[in-house]
């Protein structure tokens, strides 16, 4: 009896020993969620920053110096150092954009004068105007006076009839103040338009021979202005009276170059000289003596003359009077 309960509770023992036993599983998947396939902020690329285009800016070319730019757009080569905050003259790029006029300060006006002008029906604010009181609703349509009250329920009265009218005095007076205000924003057009570079003083600039000789070169033949043959040493004179907008010889092909700058648009250039006897920003007359004729990057005593309008050149015989 006892060896069948031994053989019964060995039975039950090895069955709870065997429930209690975990089979071999595999280890539940691991999934690393820290990583990403976006990526960081920094590796994103920034938006390209746009690069300014168009007129008033030039892109630098291979052989170009700051100072042909500034003969070619008609400025002042410290100028155009100042615009670019440039610490180095010498010191420009090939595709380097630069400023070469100066920056435009007539647009907020404009833009301040387009604002402001009146819509076909609609109620139009000035920008840039806060604390300005809106504007009062628009009128009722013209209709002549009201023969009787409005609808609601009082009687029919002459003091009634009197009582509703008195809104409607209101915007009768206030039409004409409405009615002045295309006329003040066409007022305000006025200025822009009178901002427009003039051209009278471009005419009214009295022009000399630079020079005495025999022409030996002319603006029909190809060049960008008219070469006067001379001797060494002798006077060159200036041909309209202006300000000195360069002296000195870093222009290649000019050789030791004077350029008087006579009005926004125009100037004239003297090139090949042996000496120059002006100086920057130096205020000079119609028939000045302003240097000596030489050869410096020529291979022959000359003068070159240019007149340049806007920095294009054009011909000197226009301007120049006939001999």
């Amino acid at each position: 009896m006892k060896k069948i309960r031994l053989a019964v509770l060995g039975s039950v023992v090895s069955l709870l020993a065997a429930c209690g036993s975990t089979p071999n599983q595999q280890p539940a998947p691991v999934v690393d969620r820290t990583s990403s396939t976006a990526r960081p902020a920094d590796a994103v690329s920034a938006p390209a920053v746009p690069v300014p285009s168009g007129r008033g800016y030039y892109t630098v070319k291979k052989g170009d110096t700051l100072y042909r730019i500034a003969l070619d757009v008609g400025q002042n080569w410290r100028d155009i150092v100042a615009w670019n905050n440039l610490t180095n003259p010498n010191d420009i790029k090939v595709d380097q954009v630069l400023r070469v006029a100066p920056p435009d300060r007539t647009g907020p006006v404009q833009t301040a004068a387009v604002a402001a002008a009146p819509g076909a029906g609609l109620d139009v604010k000035p920008l840039g105007a806060p604390g300005t009181a809106a504007p009062a609703a628009a009128p009722m349509a013209p209709g002549g006076n009201k023969t009787g009250p409005r609808g609601d329920k009082r009687a029919y009265s002459e003091s009634a009839l009197a009582e509703l009218e008195k809104p409607d005095a209101a915007p009768a007076t206030a039409a004409p103040a409405t009615a002045a205000k295309p006329e003040a924003s066409h007022a305000a057009e006025k200025p822009a338009a009178a901002s427009q570079p003039a051209t009278v003083d471009d005419e009214g600039v009295s022009w000399m021979w630079p020079a005495e000789g025999k022409v030996v070169g002319t603006f029909e033949g190809g060049k960008k202005g008219v070469d006067i043959a001379g001797k060494d040493g002798q006077a060159v004179l200036a041909a309209a009276g202006g300000k000195v907008m360069y002296a000195g010889s870093g222009i290649r092909g000019y050789g030791n170059l004077v350029i008087i700058k006579h009005t926004n648009n125009l100037l004239s250039a003297y090139a090949h000289n042996k000496t120059i006897l002006v100086k920057e920003g130096q205020s000079v007359t119609k028939g000045q003596k302003i240097a000596e004729m030489g050869k410096s990057d020529s291979d022959s005593v000359k003068l070159h003359f240019e007149i340049r309008q806007q920095g294009k050149p054009v011909d000197p015989s226009k301007y120049l009077p006939p001999r």
